[in-house]
């Protein structure tokens, strides 16, 4: 009943940028937070950023310093701004959300389609 369509993935080189972004849609009455979670072929899904509806973020380790995430509350938007990409970063991005579709119901984990980045050395 959520739905979160990303867009932004493409193929760049080694020190460029990327700027991604997720709207969600649908049935939604409040959202916890929003974030970016990656998979690489081979690799396990991993926290890339999230962003949590008062405005704190938190960052892997790996991304701090170089990824910058925000949200537009009033659009339901969460983006995420990559710089100084590296081969490494080559993964597909899915934008994720927790929310709610109603105030008595629960929060629950809501997942975009994914959106794949590819850096080339």
């Amino acid at each position: 009943q959520v739905q979160l369509v990303e867009s932004g993935g493409g193929l760049v080189q080694a020190g460029a940028s990327l700027s991604l972004s997720c709207a969600a849609s649908g049935s939604i009455f409040s959202i916890n937070s929003m974030g970016w979670y990656r998979q690489a072929p081979g690799k396990q899904r991993e926290l890339v950023a999230s962003i949590i509806d008062g405005g704190s973020t938190n960052y892997a380790d790996s991304m701090k310093g170089r990824f910058t995430i925000s949200r537009d509350s009033a659009k339901n938007t969460v983006y995420l701004q990559m710089n100084s990409l590296k081969p490494e970063d080559t993964a597909v991005y899915y934008c994720h959300t927790r929310a709610k579709r109603h105030y008595w119901d629960i929060f629950n984990d809501y997942w975009g389609q994914g959106t794949q980045v590819t850096v080339s050395s």
